[in-house]
């Protein structure tokens, strides 16, 4: 039997080879974007991919079904109540399929949206009628649950959740193996996902706390207080999952650095993917820092770009450039209107402006606050804020600083501040890029190195010594 998680890390999202060597057939679930992997290794296998299975329509990656259909010519399976656009064969709850010794059996399981489906494997060569995995797409990950939030109302979408958990995937055998959509980092679930890859039914019945809640109101009310936001551009990722099949992916051009310049006067955003030191040392003005040399690049970038924009890559060579492209189309953003050829090298050798961001630690930080010689913006979650802050500071998400925040003067001094120093990069070039002339980028920790120092933290109660 063959069995192959595959996993796009920058989104936190698994998909799985699965089938029969000796059968010489394979199916491939929730493929990402890119199919290189799975043609790779059904080839190094010896089979051949003939049925790709959706848990349900992604809404936070583009599926890379209609690219892998073209390829290999496979059969697109999933749940009746996705009704998308493109062939395929719908099924229903307790649908099979046979891949030689393997058999896939199809458990409906609404919540996370109304047609997600988990998938029972079980190995016919050493038992009929005995699972020993479950893929359970995003219904029940490591360490958490899924959302309810992205199709249906928010509570009736919870309480399918418990439902759902609890007549399909929690009557399993506790030695069932569990192999999720998603790994920590994923938007799909809440703060509980571990970055493990596979549990079992008997670990996370033990372990997992939102399946220690077995009264339907009192998980709904977990459920709905542990909610981040929304996965950013979901609606339209949503829609391109159901719409017609796509199977070209964008292409990227490189642009000399004049014609990088004007495509930012005409509004293009400017996106550097290179590492948050290199950008604050000289970064071109106006343009935003999202690494890509860390796990959550598309999740930022859907965030803050405009799906009806342009959006040129600067990095540190044209591989860069041509990788943040690939990245970005798995997040739905086609409107890509190339890379900086060269990457930064080149911008400066044409002796061309640069900005510069300063950065500063936590403890200089401090000195400076309690001498009031700064403003402070935390671009933290509204969760993270709410459960204490630097007194004083002033709170928005980096993906909302759409402009300055009520309450910054833009000549003054301003610290910006997350939790790592990682979105406080994000933060601090959006606040230059919005007229904010002396912006400190806050880096090698954030507010919980502030607090473990035993400085004053603020709470909606009160404030903290």
């Amino acid at each position: 039997m063959i069995f192959r998680q595959i996993t796009h890390d920058d989104l936190g999202c698994a998909s799985y080879l699965i089938g029969d060597e000796d059968a010489g057939v394979a199916a491939v679930v929730d493929p990402k974007l890119d199919i290189d992997e799975y043609l790779s290794l059904a080839r190094y296998l010896g089979v051949q991919i003939e049925h790709i299975l959706e848990t349900h329509n992604h809404a936070d990656h583009v599926s890379g079904h209609g690219r892998l259909a073209a390829a290999t010519g496979a059969t697109i399976h999933i749940h009746k109540a996705a009704e998308p656009a493109y062939d395929h064969e719908a099924f229903e709850d307790g649908w099979e399929l046979e891949l030689g010794a393997l058999r896939v059996r199809a458990l409906h399981t609404p919540g996370h949206r109304p047609e997600h489906t988990a998938f029972l494997l079980i190995d016919t060569g050493r038992g009929d009628e005995h699972p020993w995995a479950v893929l359970s797409g995003d219904t029940l990950f490591v360490g958490d649950v899924a959302r309810p939030d992205l199709a249906v109302e928010k509570q009736e979408g919870a309480r399918e959740i418990f439902r759902s958990l609890r007549a399909k995937l929690l009557c399993l055998p506790g030695e069932v193996e569990v192999w999720p959509g998603h790994l920590g980092g994923s938007m799909c679930g809440g703060p509980g996902m571990d970055m493990k890859v596979s549990s079992t039914i008997g670990f996370e019945l033990a372990h997992n706390e939102d399946l220690q809640i077995d009264d339907e109101d009192a998980f709904v009310e977990q459920a709905l207080a542990n909610l981040g936001p929304q996965p950013p551009n979901f609606k339209n990722i949503v829609a391109l999952n159901r719409g017609e099949l796509v199977s070209e992916t964008v292409e990227a051009h490189p642009l000399a650095p004049r014609q990088v310049e004007r495509r930012r006067a005409t509004g293009a955003l400017l996106v550097d993917v290179r590492t948050e030191l290199q950008f604050d040392e000289a970064h071109i003005p106006g343009a935003v820092c999202i690494t890509m040399l860390r796990a959550g690049f598309g999740t930022k970038l859907a965030w803050l770009a405009d799906p009806d924009g342009d959006v040129v890559f600067i990095g540190r060579d044209d591989a860069d450039g041509r990788r943040a492209a690939g990245l970005a189309a798995a997040i739905g953003i086609h409107r890509v209107g190339g890379y900086l050829s060269g990457g930064m090298t080149a911008w400066r050798e044409e002796a061309r402006d640069v900005e510069h961001t300063r950065r500063m630690t936590v403890p200089d930080l401090h000195r400076a606050w309690d001498g009031g010689d700064i403003q402070i913006l935390d671009v933290r979650e509204d969760s993270e804020w709410q459960s204490g802050h630097v007194p004083g500071s002033i709170h928005t998400p980096y993906h909302d600083l759409d402009a300055l925040p009520d309450g910054i003067d833009a000549k003054q001094p301003l610290a910006v501040i997350c939790a790592s120093g990682q979105r406080a990069a994000v933060g601090a070039s959006l606040a230059q890029r919005h007229g904010a002339s002396d912006v400190r980028h806050i880096v090698d920790g954030g507010v919980p190195l502030w607090e473990r120092n035993g400085w004053p933290i603020e709470t909606p109660a009160g404030t903290a010594a």
